[in-house]
């Protein structure tokens, strides 16, 4: 689901969560685990990376549909905990995209302080198009990087881009080819792992403040909001019919298949 393993100076969490990592419950809850584990440690530096072709497909839009309303009661606290504490960590977080990075898989990807990734890659939040509001934090992180010109274009299209599109707009920071992303990623993660930790904390503090003090003004009135739209009948029909386009009747998510 999650796994760890430590290079030196770097700790690594990689999801692997079946084929597309999608984001559930089980698979927040241990990132959250992981990541206060983390602060714990002495690695001086987090990279968080998927498998195989995909980074992360975003929310598990079927468990949603089979769960409900009270499923999503837990997990879209769950989810903005996650991203909160993603984008305020306060050591070095280098996001090694591997593959596409969609949805809620974009947004992981957005709270990161750099992006590593190649040109074929996948980038987007489609929320909009499956039907679905945005949690604000994660509304917040998916625009912090972009450049101010494509923050509608992304944001409420939802239109997917690759790689390439995706370092011109700030959503990644640097491209390599598919094999070198690790690789690049740890090595950043060593380089701004080297710097002196008080200092580099107080800094991305104060870099992320302005998103986190939004956050936590507007948060405890746009979170019931969320919730009851994502909870409403008409919600859960355009997801169904989402659903119903992207996976055949019967089959397991697919690596291409977006999710919310």
């Amino acid at each position: 689901m999650l796994e760890l393993t430590l290079d030196g100076p770097v700790r690594v969490l990689r999801l692997a969560h079946g084929k597309a990592s999608a984001l559930d419950v089980e698979l927040l809850e241990a990132l959250e685990a992981a990541l206060r584990e983390a602060l714990a440690g002495p690695e001086r530096a987090l990279v968080l990376t998927g498998t195989g072709k995909i980074f992360s497909a975003g929310v598990d839009l079927p468990r949603v549909l089979r769960e409900g309303s009270a499923y999503l009661e837990r997990f879209l606290p769950l989810l903005d905990r996650v991203c909160i504490a993603l984008y305020a960590f306060d050591r070095p977080v280098i996001g090694a995209i591997n593959g596409h990075a969609v949805a809620g898989g974009c947004v992981l990807a957005c709270a990161c302080d750099r992006r590593v990734s190649h040109a074929a890659a996948r980038f987007g939040v489609p929320e909009l198009k499956v039907g679905v509001p945005f949690p604000l934090p994660a509304l917040e992180l998916a625009r912090a990087p972009l450049l101010p010109g494509e923050v509608e274009r992304l944001l409420l299209h939802g239109e997917q881009i690759d790689g390439t599109e995706a370092r011109r707009v700030g959503w990644v920071d640097e491209l390599v080819e598919p094999g070198a992303v690790l690789t690049r990623a740890l090595e950043l993660a060593r380089e701004l792992g080297a710097l002196p930790p008080r200092a580099f904390a107080l800094n991305k503090r104060m870099l992320r403040r302005p998103v986190l003090e939004r956050i936590e003004r507007d948060q405890p009135r746009c979170a019931e909001r969320v919730l009851e739209l994502w909870c409403a009948p008409a919600t859960r029909a355009a997801i169904e019919r989402f659903v119903s386009a992207t996976l055949p009747s019967g089959t397991a998510r697919s690596e291409k298949s977006p999710a919310g």
